[in-house]
């Protein structure tokens, strides 16, 4: 099974979350759509078809420690991991 990028869901999850935000602040047409493309987004990349899920495994795989590699370390420990999470 494929494994969606750490930096990417991160990313995602930091956009989708500003636009709410923006939302909430002032709703605009260009806003609405721009939330829809990035909740759309993070659906695919989740494998879900509700954005709820699709944070809810984002926040799973953000947790979640990666492969260990050669030296040692875990992927999530070279990648910028600081065990936030963007869902509670």
């Amino acid at each position: 099974m494929l494994v969606p990028d750490r930096k990417a869901v991160r990313e995602l999850l930091t956009r989708y979350a500003s636009l709410r935000i923006a939302q909430a602040e002032r709703n605009t047409p260009a806003t609405a759509r721009e939330l829809d493309d990035v909740s759309y987004t993070l659906c695919v990349m989740m494998g879900t078809s509700d954005i709820s899920d699709a944070i809810a495994k984002a926040d799973v795989l953000l947790l979640t420690k990666g492969r260990s590699t050669a030296e040692g370390s875990t992927a999530a420990d070279t990648d910028g991991e600081n065990g936030l999470t963007l869902v509670g």
